[in-house]
Order: structure tokens, then sequence, then C-alpha cells
């Protein structure tokens, strides 16, 4: 069988794209990882939001080998995925107002915390809220978004800003509008979107970074391993025991 010239064009998209993020977001990559360490060695937890696709990247970071036992998901019920049905009130509910402030009231997310939130185009008034709410309460915001939006679209917020606007370190994915990257003749739509490689990829770097810079301080990062290679239950169930009043998809 023949090698698809599309595979291999979507390929090399993901890799320009990725290598773009890496050389014209380092700074902010360092700083999105500086925020984070700053909030682990002071005791504080760290949370993810992402709806709908964005939410991939979020979960990525949530109880898993080499990821921060104390990132948390905090999940918006019904736009976290496509498991809901209709698949399509997932996207509703992200324009609806007032949802936001509903979960950051009854969430364990609290001042000194840091919550990371991923949304592409950053403009509906899911995110946007849950950005300028969670800075009121005290919190950290870290913005995973494709600062495009920003210049080619409206805000659906009734104050007019885009996620970008309420963070203290945003990460621009640099994904274009509509997020595919990949045409053809004889197909009508775009395909291909390649912002759940490149997000999810930005969301491990600055990982990382938290990681390098907490050791430089000499912090041990609360760190998960496999649980599929010997030893790793034992290491795991003493991290989390460790970090119990920072864990919430374990501990009630």
């Amino acid at each position: 069988m023949s090698e698809s010239k599309l595979a291999g064009q979507f390929f090399d998209a993901a890799i320009d794209l990725l290598a773009r993020v890496r050389d014209e977001e380092s700074q902010n990559v360092a700083a999105a990882g500086e925020v984070i360490a700053d909030t682990v060695a002071s005791g504080g937890r760290l949370f993810a939001f992402g709806a709908g696709h964005s939410s991939l990247a979020a979960q990525d970071v949530v109880y898993r080998a080499g990821g921060f036992a104390v990132m948390n998901l905090l999940a918006v019920p019904g736009v976290v995925g496509v498991d809901v049905v209709p698949a399509t009130l997932g996207s509703a509910l992200e324009r609806v107002d007032g949802l936001a402030a509903a979960v950051l009231d009854t969430s364990p997310a609290q001042a000194g915390d840091t919550l990371v939130i991923i949304s592409l185009s950053g403009r509906n008034a899911l995110p946007v809220e849950m950005a300028i709410n969670a800075r009121a309460l005290g919190l950290k915001v870290i913005g995973v978004t494709s600062v495009a939006y920003a210049g080619a679209t409206s805000s659906r917020h009734t104050t007019g800003t885009f996620l970008k606007d309420h963070c203290d370190v945003v990460l621009d994915s640099k994904i274009a509008i509509g997020d595919t990257v990949l045409t053809h003749d004889a197909i009508e739509a775009p395909f291909a979107p390649a912002s759940t490689v490149v997000t999810s990829a930005l969301m491990q770097a600055m990982m990382a970074a938290a990681a390098e810079t907490l050791v430089e301080r000499g912090v041990e990062p609360p760190l998960l391993r496999s649980g599929n290679v010997d030893g790793g239950h034992e290491w795991n169930g003493r991290v989390m025991s460790e970090n119990r009043g920072r864990i919430f998809y374990r501990h009630a």
C-alpha cells in the first residue's frame, strides 16, 4: 500500500506548528511554569479546565504517569466532552452566562491556587467568565488559546473581551482560525485539526518548566509514576498520601 500524501502533510503542518510555539512561546511557557511552581511550593492546588475538545488537553495533565499529582480537572457538567447527548449541548453551554461562576463557587478552588483555562477561540462566555471569576477569587490564571481569534472574531461574553484579556500568563497556540490545516480540491470543507496536538504539547512543556523550576528551588515535584511499572503503585500511593489535601480526583 502506498503512503498517504495527506497524512504526511498533516505531520508536516503539526511539526511546523510545534516548532513555532516552541520558539515563539518559550518565555511564556517558562512564565507559566513559574506560576505553577510558585503554587506547588506554597502548598496551593492546581486545576485545569477546558470545554469540548479543549478538555482533552486539560485531561492530559491530570492523574497520569509523569504528571503532577496535585493537578485536578475542573469539570463543568455537560461540557467536558462528546459523551454528553446531544453533543451539541456542550457547545451551547459554553455560551451560557453565569455557569462558570456557579461552578467555581461550588468547587474546592480557592485563593492561592492556579487554574489553567484552555479555549481555542477564547471567545465564549464560559472560559471568559471562568477567568474573570477565578482571578476575583484570588487564583492565578494561565490561558491557553489562539490569540488570532481575538483579531478575527467577536467575543460572546457580555464584556466583549476574550480569555486572553483575563490571564496572568497567556500561551498562544498559534492555531489558525477554524483549526484545520489541510484542504483538498475534491473535498469541500477544510479538515485535519491540529489544536489538540499543539495545545497538549504546550501543557506538557509548561509542566516540564514547572518541574525544572521546583528542582532549582530544592523542591521535589509531586510526580506520579506509571502504575504499569514495578513499584509504581507504591510510589503513587505515597505521593497521593503526602498531598491528600490537594487532590480532588481521589479524595473528597
